[in-house]
């Protein structure tokens, strides 16, 4: 090679390889952007998220089991018999508290279960004995409910006294303080029941019997006449007035303040002016409520037992009071076959 060739194929060197050099650059980091185009966006993530376990199934609260047992009324067929009114419950009777007065009446002579209607007879008993308010009570097992099975935000060894008892019984309907109240009666729960049963009869009431004192059993039976007569006697009393129109209260229970509020959305109506009442329910007694009430001036008892709904017990009760001031002047006494 002349010593020409050889300088222009060292030119020749020195021009191509930084030229190659700067080509293998380039398809390298092409291939090297492929390969980041080729990962997933979120590869990192994702192999993250397939690391962690899979999330536990959400435990779904079983519902619990309704009792659709048909009431003792809808099972006589009292629910077949027809009113003026076209009211849900099978059994109403309401009467003029001063003029005793019949206003309207329903198979008031049917004697049926009448639920937590009791504690109105538990309040008269108690109120009747004058014990001690202030007495402080423990809540046993003995006052669990072993009939329906029913709950209780008073859980065995609360101590409340025996007026808080009573407050709660009629106003929240609670059942182991309407069992506690009996319970620590004198002579214990036999002597209560007595003296339940006493007072009924002492009141005329002949078509009632009572078995223990919250209504949860079914053996707890009365009609619509007696009641409208236990209404008007526990009206007598003030504190049962009191405690049973009460809205709702406060109850230290150890280290905790329970809050209690009232079972008759009636009570809070500015439309309404109650001055006794309770409500109740079991599934053989139905929805029942009785209230001693002012419609048009006039003072008025009102039952109303084995309705169809929880609902309905307060719709009939707005349909006699609209009814009562759209006849107060006329006297109209609405009525169908009383059945026994």
């Amino acid at each position: 090679m002349t010593p020409l060739n050889r300088l222009v194929t060292r030119r020749f060197i020195s021009l191509c390889v930084p030229v190659c050099i700067m080509a293998l650059m380039s398809i390298s980091s092409f291939a090297a952007d492929g390969e980041k185009a080729r990962k997933p966006a979120n590869s990192s993530k994702a192999s993250q998220q397939a690391a962690k376990p899979a999330p536990k199934a959400r435990k779904v609260a079983k519902a619990k089991p309704v009792d659709t047992r048909p009431s003792y009324g809808r099972v006589a067929g009292l629910h077949q018999s027809g009113d003026a009114l076209d009211l849900r419950s099978s059994v109403a009777l309401v009467i003029d508290q001063d003029t005793h007065e019949v206003l309207l009446r329903k198979n008031d002579q049917a004697v049926l279960p009448i639920a937590s209607l009791t504690k109105l007879m538990t309040g008269l008993v108690i109120s009747d004995a004058n014990l001690p308010h202030s007495d402080m009570i423990t809540i046993t097992q003995e006052d669990v409910d072993t009939e329906k099975g029913s709950s209780s935000r008073l859980a065995v060894g609360s101590v409340l006294s025996r007026g808080d008892l009573l407050h709660l019984a009629l106003m929240s309907s609670e059942n182991r303080a309407a069992h506690a109240l009996g319970r620590t009666y004198p002579g214990g729960l036999s002597a209560f029941v007595k003296a339940m049963n006493d007072r009924a009869s002492g009141l005329g009431m002949s078509s009632t019997h009572y078995v223990e004192p919250t209504g949860l059993s079914s053996r707890n039976q009365s009609s619509a006449t007696d009641l409208a007569v236990l209404v008007g006697a526990a009206y007598n009393v003030p504190l049962l007035r009191e405690l049973s129109t009460s809205p709702g209260r406060e109850v230290a229970v150890g280290r905790r303040t329970l809050q209690y509020n009232t079972t008759n959305r009636l009570v809070k109506s500015p439309n309404w002016d109650i001055g006794l009442q309770k409500t109740g329910y079991i599934s053989e007694a139905g929805q029942c409520l009785v209230m001693q009430t002012k419609v048009s001036g006039r003072k008025l008892i009102m039952v109303f037992l084995d309705s169809a709904g929880k609902l309905s017990r307060i719709a009939d009760a707005e349909r006699v009071r609209r009814w009562v001031e759209t006849n107060q002047a006329r006297h109209v006494v609405a009525s169908v076959n009383s059945a026994g």
